[in-house]
This record gives structure tokens, sequence and C-alpha cells, in this order.
């Protein structure tokens, strides 16, 4: 479910662009080719067609993000919240000993100090 969602809101998204791109932010755009007011559209319907468009691509892509939240939510296989929990408690335990009685030094504190001026 979730895989058909997915290439559903790819397409979506390449239709939108393409509408985007069609329009002219003028209002010139595709509409703009069709000077003659005896085409099939006329200039008028057309910049109301691809306006149409984006208004319900744009809402469609809205509702397909929701949905794939939900299916990606609701599907059983894979790792759960628990096995999260499990995870994330396994790595805050601390790996070494508690109390151990070595005592912890900075690297090079030990090493004798080097006179790096030049004479």
């Amino acid at each position: 479910m979730y895989l058909v969602l997915l290439i559903v809101a790819i397409l979506v998204c390449l239709l939108l662009g393409i509408i985007v791109l069609v329009q002219n932010p003028k209002g010139g755009g595709l509409s703009s080719n069709f000077s003659s007011s005896s085409q099939l559209l006329g200039v008028q319907k057309t910049g109301d067609i691809l306006e149409k468009g984006t208004w319900v691509l744009a809402i469609t892509l809205m509702v397909l993000s929701l949905a794939i939240n939900v299916a990606i939510k609701s599907n059983t296989g894979g790792t759960t919240g628990s096995d999260y929990q499990e995870q994330i408690q396994k790595a805050s335990k601390p790996s070494g000993p508690v109390g151990s009685s070595a005592p912890l030094t900075l690297p090079g504190a030990g090493a004798k100090p080097t006179d790096t001026t030049k004479k």
C-alpha cells in the first residue's frame, strides 16, 4: 500500500510541476498562445483549467502525504516502537566498569613537556 501511494505521489508531483511550468505568473503562459476567441478552450478558459488543475493536484498531494504517513505507521512489518526502545536502552547503558579504580588521565598528560621556543 505504501509503495502504491508513493508512486502516485511522485506522479502527482511531476504533473504539478508540468502544470506550474506551463503557466505564466502574469497570466500569459499557455493561454497567451490562443489569441483567437474561436479556439476550443479560449484564453480565459485555459487559464481557469490550469489554475483549477494546480489546486486539485496540490490538494491531492497533501492528502497523499497524509495517507503515506498513516500507511507507514500502520505497517506492522519491520521495526516497531518497542524495538526502538530496546535499542535506546541498550545504547544508554555504560559498557565499561562503573567503579573503575584506574584514574582517568588526559592524553599527553604523562608526557614530558618539550621546549618549542627557538633559540
